[in-house]
């Protein structure tokens, strides 16, 4: 096969003044040199034929994926009605923690809402939980990447756990381990009397869990209750002397007998940041 090659002296023919190629690049040199580029514009670069050829913006999407990083956290506390973190937040840290949720029945909210009444006659702010569960955990950090080992850990730890239930009839005040005036937290809630052999239990599979994963394990001596509502700073003492013999007598007397809460716990629950998993009891 004959292969036709061009000669030199072709190849290096100048191109005269008048055509598109000479035209094109006298105008991007002549806009490259008389017009330095800052950051914000468009740079060029030169191409093996000579010609500079534009370099594409990074884009805005690429650009905030790095800007988040870089900023700082400012937890703000008037945003979450004065609670503080007990841990700083970082990028990438969940918070975690195991529970037993309580879905309340109309005579425990309307039992609650008076001794909300009592409460605020003393001048003690409480505010009522958002929710109500028996914790069977400490809140813990777990890094993004931990999230599904760790509840398979506790999954496949329950399998053949049974379910069970709770009764809670005696109010109780506790505050958080934190004792400073920013973090510290005061809680109303009522202590668990039947069920307690099963909940430690199931503090034992938890907290085997939490050892695999060098975290925290639950207090020692655990003192099992349902928080009821919490208040800013440490008013323990001053509940126990002034509103708590008097909202107890209103569980004592309540309309159809001393009140209880009945907590069938059929399934446990892990919360992780915004996620919440589910772990049904056989």
């Amino acid at each position: 096969m004959i292969v036709n090659y061009s000669s030199s002296s072709s190849s290096e023919e100048e191109p005269d003044d008048s055509s598109p190629l000479r035209k094109r690049g006298k105008l991007d040199t002549e806009t490259s040199t008389s017009e330095p580029l800052d950051h914000g514009s468009v740079k060029r670069k030169a191409s093996k034929s000579g010609h500079l050829t534009p370099r594409l913006p990074l884009p805005d999407s690429v650009k905030e994926m790095f800007r988040e990083s870089e900023e700082q956290w400012i937890d703000k506390s008037e945003e979450h009605e004065g609670r503080q973190r007990s841990f700083q937040h970082e990028r990438g840290n969940w918070a975690t923690y195991v529970f037993c949720p309580y879905d309340p029945e109309e005579a425990f909210l309307e039992l609650l809402n008076e001794m909300m009444v009592v409460a605020s006659a003393q001048s003690i702010p409480l505010t009522l939980a958002e929710e109500f569960h028996l914790s069977l955990s400490k809140t813990v950090v777990l890094r993004h990447h931990w999230i599904q080992p760790f509840i398979q850990s506790i999954r496949t730890s329950l399998t053949q756990f049974q379910k069970f239930f709770c009764l809670a009839d005696k109010l109780g005040v506790y505050s958080n381990a934190e004792k400073t005036s920013c973090s510290c937290r005061t809680f109303l809630g009522m202590e668990i009397s039947t069920g307690k052999t099963q909940l430690l239990e199931l503090i034992k599979i938890v907290d085997e869990t939490m050892k695999e994963f060098n975290l925290s394990t639950f207090y020692k001596d655990p003192s099992f209750h349902i928080s009821l509502a919490w208040c800013v700073g440490d008013h323990t003492e001053r509940m126990k002397k002034t509103c708590l013999s008097q909202m107890q007598s209103l569980v004592d007397v309540h309309e159809d007998g001393p009140f209880y809460i009945q907590l069938n716990c059929t399934e446990l629950r892990c919360k992780s940041g915004n996620k919440v998993f589910l772990f049904p009891l056989q």
